[in-house]
């Protein structure tokens, strides 16, 4: 069958299977573009192609970006179904972890290695931890002028139990030069184009954090496989930085004698202003510094904004905090637009570079409409600012104060 009739077929075929998922025909449908999933089908096709709950919301299919709104981010540990998606190419499939190899080169590594996942497994110690990821952008929807990129809001964090070897023990056995300054990581995503020659990303971290003890070559979550959306069967995870650092079905890591250069290393791409700069302002590449370790922030998980009290001026609220490398020394709450601030009971991390649970209650004097504000501070007296932070180029870092509504009747 020539090209364009196989073409044409396929996407009659896809068409008339989208039709019969929707109930109805798609008016239009041939108009379509290749690849493209209707709305109506994406949720339908997250919670049955990945597992995920289907109040997630979705903010690109192509490629999959989809967020967990704060009120399903309740749990200490964030289920599988409920951990947001943030992909740049697509999702690979047909992998097989029985076959899988993980290359270890680079110029400052002495002995090049080829390792099997199951030697991976068998040859190093194990460990899990607790680890935050969180995306770069997440909040970027609030930045004016508008961002261009992935409208998040708060819910593109997680806080899931990993378990893998340490990188620095892999490292070790590899041999590390003198001259090494950046761990790279490649994996087999392929390119929305396509090309199969293309890199999707390609990003890293200086050597001192690729050789900290929480920083893992992860094979579970939560003491699962790691689900294929979030990286299966190997994936690296580097807890309080931003989350594309953590790449996923990665088959090369790669040690420097530089700072890495692959795709989304360079140009403005996870770097913000080295130096505070005007809403809209247009800087060099030289100006802009590399996105390391994640802001404090916190997020009211309970009760969902919108709370509506009958017969009570009395509400229990409850969150998580973090602060990237840090630790969170406090949190606190108001009601009044942030004039006065209330402390939480704020929990100690199960380990470091997880999030930290706060719990408060919290009294209304009257009826009538209020917000709970949040705001962590964490160990170095850094403070969450009440408003969006700072302007930069790919809305990145928003780390204001998270706030719900609430009506007192």
């Amino acid at each position: 069958m020539p090209d364009k009739n196989r073409r044409e077929f396929i996407k009659k075929s896809t068409l008339a299977a989208f039709s019969a998922a929707l109930g109805t025909e798609i008016v239009f449908g041939d108009h379509l573009p290749v690849d493209l999933l209707p709305i109506g089908l994406q949720n339908d096709e997250l919670v049955r192609k990945f597992g995920k709950n289907p109040d997630l919301t979705v903010l690109n299919d192509r490629p999959w970006n989809v967020e967990t709104p704060p009120h399903l981010l309740d749990d200490p540990v964030t289920p599988a179904s409920n951990v947001f998606m943030r992909n740049n190419g697509r999702i690979p499939s047909d992998l097989d972890p029985s076959t899988w190899i993980l290359q270890i080169d680079g110029e400052s590594v002495v002995k090049p290695l080829d390792i099997s996942l199951n030697d991976l497994k068998d040859k190093f110690q194990s460990y899990t931890y607790q680890l935050v990821i969180e995306c770069g952008g997440n909040g970027r929807a609030e930045y004016y002028p508008p961002a261009k990129g992935n409208q998040w809001t708060t819910g593109a964090v997680c806080n899931c139990e990993w378990t893998g070897v340490r990188l620095k023990d892999v490292l070790e056995e590899a041999g590390i030069n003198t001259d090494a300054v950046y761990v790279a990581y490649y994996g087999i995503d392929t390119h929305l184009s396509g090309d199969p020659d293309k890199v999707v990303i390609s990003r890293g971290i200086p050597i001192e954090k690729a050789l900290e003890d929480e920083t893992l070559l992860a094979f579970k979550m939560n003491g699962k496989d790691i689900p294929i959306a979030h990286g299966f069967p190997l994936r690296l995870v580097v807890g309080g930085w931003p989350g594309s650092v953590s790449g996923k079905w990665i088959n090369r890591i790669r040690v420097r004698n530089i700072i890495h250069d692959g795709p989304k290393m360079t140009g403005d791409s996870y770097r913000v202003p080295c130096e505070p700069v005007a809403p809209g302002t247009t800087l060099k590449p030289e100006d802009m510094c590399i996105i390391e370790s994640m802001p404090v922030k916190s997020l009211i998980t309970y009760p969902k904004t919108g709370a509506v009290l009958q017969n009570s001026g009395s509400l229990s609220i409850r969150g998580h905090a973090w602060a990237g490398d840090y630790l969170v020394k406090k949190v606190e709450y108001s009601i009044d637009f942030g004039a006065t601030w209330s402390e939480c009971q704020l929990d100690n991390p199960p380990n470091r570079l997880a999030w930290q649970r706060f719990s408060a209650r919290v009294n209304f004097p009257r009826a009538g409409y209020y917000e709970v504000w949040a705001r962590a501070t964490d160990e170095r007296g850094i403070s969450q600012p009440m408003i969006v932070p700072g302007w930069n180029p790919k809305g990145y870092l928003n780390n204001a104060c998270h706030r719900i509504a609430v009506k007192v009747l």
